[in-house]
């Protein structure tokens, strides 16, 4: 996300005040999208992600109490409660502004607006909304580690003394590693272990039983999608391969994974880039 383009969607029903915003905010480096009527901002948001919407408060001519976009408000926030909204208005109140904020709103401009003073509520807002969705990645980093436990290796035989030297020389390495054994002899434990041993034993290691995927979500649970990808992608969805990041990934029952599924790992697991 820090590499990612800023997108701004802005709605207005004057073409003009869309224009006059259009230009503004594409100046400072954003990707623009405009919306003319709160079904086309519905559309926009559950299609694609924004960083920050600016909208205004009315659509409909001669109305001029804030109605629809309050009423816009309460749709917004759920389809995305992490999306930072600026609301505009040319016939603003303290009543209004109280109930926008009560909303859901992020700040509140009158207009016309000040293009500093808009600018820097822009930048704040795209600076916090991704701060959220960093905080939501990190939750759900945390809902895959939580109850999970520690590596617990006990092993006196003989006959286990070459693999607890095989996983003390190959934990620090960066290589990928493959575990074999029957069921029940612990390739789970081993997993963990050799995270332990690792460079990254601070940074997460996230399990997926990557045999019991349906082919129909192997790829958006491994390498995630973005929003408006499929049907019934509302939300950018965070994959493994990325929530391991810096950590380690261990694909439990890996030799139960399809042919046709396992051809896409292969690229990802020989470069280490998907």
């Amino acid at each position: 996300m820090p590499h990612s383009p800023i997108r701004i969607l802005i709605a207005d029903d004057q073409p003009d005040v869309l224009e006059a915003l259009r230009l503004l905010l594409k100046a400072e480096g954003y990707e623009i999208e405009t919306a003319a009527s709160p079904a086309a901002i519905v559309r926009a948001i559950e299609e694609r992600e924004f960083d920050t919407v600016c909208m205004d408060l009315n659509y409909t001519r001669d109305t001029t109490s804030g109605r629809e976009g309050l009423d816009l408000l309460s749709r917004i926030q759920a389809i995305d409660s992490a999306l930072p909204v600026v609301v505009m208005t040319a016939w603003g109140s303290v009543d209004l502004a109280v109930e926008a904020m009560r909303r859901g709103a992020r700040d509140f401009v009158q207009k016309p607006w000040e293009n500093e003073r808009l600018l820097t509520i822009v930048r704040t807002q795209v600076d916090l909304g991704r701060a959220l969705k960093r905080g939501q990645r990190l939750e759900a980093e945390n809902r895959l580690l939580r109850d999970q436990p520690g590596p617990t290796l006990i092993a006196d035989s003989p006959a286990m003394q070459p693999i607890l030297q095989m996983v003390a020389r190959v934990g620090p390495a960066d290589a990928n590693v493959l575990i074999t054994g029957e069921n029940g002899t612990g390739k789970g434990i081993i997993a963990m272990a050799l995270h332990a041993a690792s460079s990254r034993a601070a940074r997460p290691m996230v399990t997926v039983n990557a045999g019991g995927l349906p082919e129909g979500v192997f790829e958006s649970e491994l390498f995630g999608h973005v929003k408006g990808a499929f049907t019934d992608a509302k939300q950018d969805r965070v994959g493994r391969f990325e929530l391991a990041d810096g950590g380690t990934l261990f694909l439990d029952e890996i030799a139960n994974v399809a042919p046709a599924q396992q051809i896409k790992l292969l690229r990802v697991l020989e470069t280490g880039e998907f």
